[in-house]
């Protein structure tokens, strides 16, 4: 993939020398190269905050210029786009983040089918506060033997590392009550002097996989009760907003949940989901789930 783009200053007027020179021609590829492959808009005014990451890069490579490097992830270079892709996602997260939402998939649990077991995706789960979050949520609502399954995915394959080992620093525990982390957080032999570990009780009912939500193919089998999705589709235009959704529907069962972000709604999608209130949406009426199972992507 190449791009041709008018050259241009690298270094803006007043501000000190940069370490590597950056042009608007090289922060246009770079744009187009994450919009291409994850589907994420990066605004004009993010162009500082991609150097200051991506500079972290060069230096990690040895590179001494934009230029060769990203003519070094166009040539192929699977590794290094992956670690490119890393560097410029976002991952902000905690435990019990938007509280409510926790409380709204308590009380679906209780709803739930006897004998069937629950399946939640958790679409965006970053370094896996998100998912052990639910996973905390179901043991407690549900019993010591949920019949409950989560499928916690990122795009990130380095916070997906983090989130498989489980490990936690005490401050970032530090808004679990207690009780929560008595259960819930366990020190070993392996664990780090100041760090927690989440429980095998906790990790036996996740499963993290890396998984694009770009991908025209999703390794995701349906139906699903609950889909989290939260704080990742504002960085995608409204277009890929939808595309994404669609591909939402029919995964999800009849009263099937989607939780999404606290700034992020669906107006634009209306004959999809309908809002529920919070930030939780269902399945609009005409909607129906097919019991689905994504097509699985190819190796």
């Amino acid at each position: 993939m190449t791009f041709s783009f008018p050259s241009d200053d690298a270094q803006p007027k007043g501000l000190a020398p940069r370490e590597f020179t950056f042009s608007d021609h090289d922060f246009e590829r770079i744009r187009a190269l994450i919009r291409d492959h994850a589907g994420i808009a990066l605004a004009p005014h993010k162009k500082d905050m991609v150097y200051s990451r991506l500079a972290r890069r060069l230096r990690a490579t040895d590179t001494r210029s934009f230029r060769d490097y990203l003519a070094r992830i166009e040539g192929g270079d699977t590794r290094e786009f992956e670690a490119f892709v890393n560097a410029l996602t976002t991952n902000l997260t905690s435990f019990f983040r938007e509280a409510h939402h926790f409380r709204l998939l308590s009380e679906h649990l209780v709803r739930r089918r006897p004998q069937e077991t629950f399946s939640i995706w958790c679409g965006a789960c970053s370094t896996g506060e998100e998912a052990y979050s639910i996973a905390m949520t179901a043991l407690e609502t549900l019993g010591s033997t949920p019949r409950v399954t989560i499928l916690a995915s990122d795009l990130d394959t380095s916070v997906l590392a983090i989130a498989r080992q489980g490990l936690y620093p005490l401050q970032r525990l530090e808004k679990l009550s207690p009780d929560r982390i008595r259960r819930f957080f366990v020190t070993d032999a392996q664990t780090p002097p100041g760090q927690l570990r989440a429980s095998p009780e906790l990790q036996k009912l996740i499963t993290f996989q890396q998984i694009n939500l770009r991908a025209p193919h999703w390794p995701v089998k349906g139906p699903l009760d609950a889909i989290f999705c939260r704080n990742v589709m504002i960085y995608f235009d409204k277009q890929t907003q939808r595309q994404i959704l669609a591909k939402f529907v029919p995964l999800l069962r009849g009263d099937g949940l989607l939780f999404a972000g606290h700034s992020e709604s669906f107006h634009h999608s209306t004959d999809l989901f309908k809002l529920l209130g919070h930030t939780v949406y269902q399945l609009a009426p005409g909607r129906k789930s097919t019991g689905f199972s994504a097509p699985r992507s190819q190796p």
